[in-house]
């Protein structure tokens, strides 16, 4: 059977949309692998990032080694879609001519009608079944039992570092009926977790409804037979719809757990950064989370070195983290973009060594910080959703964890065969680090 690669870089939004792709090759008859390393697929799709450096040059060096694929005959065709090739696609034709065809990020129907004429040739028949598949369709890459559910495409905020308005235009929400079918169709599919995301989740419904609706979509998502699990990621601070707190609070399938980047506290540093709340609307929002919701766990990712952060700014952020004590947290160092407002009124004035140091620090207080919430669940029973196997162990996650980016619960496969996907209580019986160990209580 004809194999077609389709090799996901970047963010969980790109994985959406290899997906919704990989379900127009399917119907046109090819058989889908993803992220392989297999040389028999006669086509290679790459997804690609587009957002800072580091991501720019994965995309690069992936693009690279198909293109040696490709002339050593392994693989017949190549395309690269995805953000950097909506940022640089004259560029990338210049510099990277053996690749087939390059498509943007916009509107990525079109991209898959194209790219699915590309590779059918002059089959009428597949052409046929891809106008006949249904734009809520996927094939999933994930484990079956989750998904996750891309809401809108866009956005129209303004921060200082971020390209994204550049290479994915402005918000465009998904309108709400779409959604549903597309997470009844997950379901069907035996998905038991959503995890809801976009650029920014709270901005849901504006450019559709004139309103914020990401509390309406919740409550719909919540009805649908299946799923037992509903978690946001990405939701902006400024403008935080507050029916989202009391639905969350009072729906049993939505993770206590919600995904909020605020990426400095400073207001010195909040302005320049145009992100459009203060440091005290920020402690507010957190406040009102916790209240409604004391177990909680607030995931947040912080920026150091952005332009201008001072020694004093850097003081407060650490305060922060140490007064706010996140239950997740990451932390990035900033990367001039071009295009950007940083890259185009501000001086990059920070040393690359006092932005990572400065990163290290957080990030220890951060270990310190995670270590003992940890430790603080020891013999709780907690409902743990299963991951797979690695080793000795099983390997599972609370609604605390979201999948790839948090810690895990770790239970011994000398207790006996557990299924992927499925839900047990767990006893926790050690701490360490970021994960847990447990053992299943029986029933």
């Amino acid at each position: 059977m004809k194999k077609i690669n389709v090799i996901t870089l970047g963010c969980a939004k790109n994985r959406v949309d290899s997906e919704h792709l990989s379900a127009r090759f399917a119907a046109a008859g090819w058989s889908v692998v993803f992220d392989s390393d297999r040389t028999d697929a006669q086509v290679v799709v790459i997804n690609t990032c587009g957002f800072i450096g580091d991501a720019k040059q994965e995309s690069i060096d992936t693009i690279l080694n198909a293109v040696a694929a490709k002339n050593a005959g392994r693989i017949e065709k190549l395309f690269v879609i995805g953000c950097l090739s909506e940022r640089y696609a004259d560029v990338l034709r210049d510099e990277i001519p053996e690749v087939d065809d390059y498509f943007g990020a916009r509107n990525m129907e079109e991209i898959a009608d194209a790219l699915c004429r590309a590779t059918a040739g002059h089959d009428t028949d597949a052409m046929q079944a891809v106008a006949n598949a249904a734009p809520t369709d996927r094939l999933l890459s994930t484990p079956r039992h989750y998904a996750y559910l891309k809401i809108s495409e866009g956005c129209n905020r303004e921060c200082g570092y971020c390209a994204i308005p550049h290479i994915r235009g402005r918000h465009k929400s998904v309108p709400m009926e779409s959604l549903v079918e597309e997470a009844e169709k997950l379901a069907a599919q035996g998905v038991r977790e959503l995890i809801v995301i976009a650029q920014d989740t709270t901005f849901y419904g504006l450019d559709l409804y004139g309103r914020r609706t990401l509390g309406e979509l919740l409550e719909k998502l919540c009805r649908i037979e299946g799923i037992e699990w509903i978690r946001i990621h990405y939701a902006y601070p400024a403008g935080f719809p507050d029916d989202v707190i009391e639905i969350m609070a009072r729906e049993k399938k939505i993770c206590k757990y919600i995904d909020i980047p605020l990426q400095h506290i400073a207001d010195t540093q909040l302005r320049s950064m145009r992100r459009g709340h203060t440091k005290a609307e920020a402690v507010a929002l957190i406040r009102r989370l916790r209240e409604r919701m004391p177990d909680v766990a607030l995931r947040t990712t912080l920026m150091t070195g952005y332009p201008g952060e001072s020694e004093a700014d850097f003081e407060e952020l650490k305060e922060f983290v140490r007064e706010v004590r996140f239950e997740r947290l990451g932390v990035f160092t900033y990367c001039e973009e071009e295009g950007t407002y940083s890259a185009e009124k501000l001086t990059d004035d920070v040393p690359q060594s006092v932005k990572e140091q400065r990163a290290e620090e957080i990030m220890r207080l951060q270990n310190d910080i995670a270590a003992e919430m940890n430790a603080a669940h020891e013999t709780e029973v907690m409902r743990v959703i299963i991951d797979g196997r690695e080793g000795d162990y099983y390997v599972g996650r609370t609604q605390y964890d979201s999948p790839e980016v948090d810690g895990e619960v770790l239970i011994p496969a000398s207790e006996g065969r557990l299924r992927r996907g499925a839900f047990y209580n767990v006893r926790i019986t050690a701490a360490e680090g970021y994960d847990l160990y447990g053992t299943v209580e029986k029933r």
